[in-house]
């Protein structure tokens, strides 16, 4: 076991990609689907043999859409969301249970989403000095990253940023994300941003100015930056700096949830594989998987 790192794994990002990207041609004997389960479960076994039979770390879910402290502050957050419908439901349910047959400890509830999960994860890892590995698609996530040991790591994708790559990437350090999302907005989670700002306005704003509070301060230098239409840039941000303030609020991450307190530490058992390969039957996923973990119950040692 690394003990100077711990791996936090976004689940339901990695469940979302096997739900789109997989034929839907797996399913229980009662014929509900279950193709996102069998995409799941494989990501889960390649990624711990590749971290090690033994890790600090666990695994956070999307279970706020539309109950999340988020909507309080801006109802119309997420609101072009569709709620999952049965097939999907069954199915985000049936790799959280996996998950936690596997053995790993699994985070989420109505009022967090598996943002701020990992990041209050993080938070408890960082004044542990530990490093951490957040296991993620989601360039969000980026925010957690505080020392050069962090990393932000697309498992699927094979693509792994620090704090300076992600720089690079983004223009933007990894703390000066939240801003820069309430910047130029998120579609995706329905934030809207200043009209007129894209990607690099903002990073240049926030490479010349450190965060929103210095950028609020120094509005009448804004006019005077390498910037195309400088001068109309300022305007833009003094007619919508409430909104931007308003997005701040939804952008950044809440990394101090209650009762997130200790790191999880995970051991693959042969009783964690034989938990899975029995629920593996349950949904009728027979095949390669099955037999996959079938190995495992054999090879991995009595706890």
């Amino acid at each position: 076991m690394n003990e100077n790192r711990a791996w936090l794994i976004d689940a339901s990002i990695y469940i979302f990609r096997a739900w789109f990207s997989l034929p839907d041609r797996w399913h229980t004997q009662k014929g509900q689907p279950v193709h996102a389960v069998y995409g799941y479960t494989k990501f889960l076994l390649d990624f711990i043999e590749e971290a090690g039979n033994t890790f600090w770390g666990g695994a956070a879910f999307d279970e706020s859409l539309g109950s999340n402290y988020r909507n309080d502050i801006y109802a119309a957050y997420k609101s072009s969301r569709e709620l999952p419908d049965d097939d999907l439901a069954f199915q985000l349910k049936a790799c959280r249970e996996m998950t936690e047959r596997l053995g790993l400890v699994c985070y989420g509830g109505p009022r967090y989403e598996a943002d701020d999960y990992l990041a209050s994860l993080a938070h408890v890892c960082h004044e542990n000095k530990i490093s951490v590995t957040v296991v993620t698609r989601d360039k969000d996530l980026g925010q957690i990253l505080q020392s050069p040991q962090d990393y932000w790591w697309d498992y699927a994708q094979g693509e792994r940023l620090d704090s300076v790559t992600f720089e690079r990437k983004f223009g933007v350090k990894p703390h000066q994300f939240a801003d820069y999302l309430a910047l130029v907005g998120d579609p995706v989670d329905d934030i809207p941003g200043v009209p007129g700002i894209g990607a690099k306005t903002a990073a240049r704003l926030l490479q010349s100015f450190s965060d929103l509070d210095a950028l609020a301060k120094g509005l009448g230098r804004v006019q005077e930056l390498d910037i195309r239409g400088a001068a109309k840039v300022k305007q833009r941000l003094q007619e919508n700096w409430s909104q931007v303030l308003l997005a701040r609020q939804l952008t950044g991450l809440e990394a101090h949830i209650p009762k997130v307190t200790e790191i999880p530490h995970f051991t693959f058992t042969r009783k964690g594989a034989q938990a899975a390969l029995d629920y593996l039957c349950d949904l009728n996923l027979t095949g390669p998987l099955t037999r996959r973990c079938q190995k495992l119950v054999q090879e991995l040692p009595v706890e």
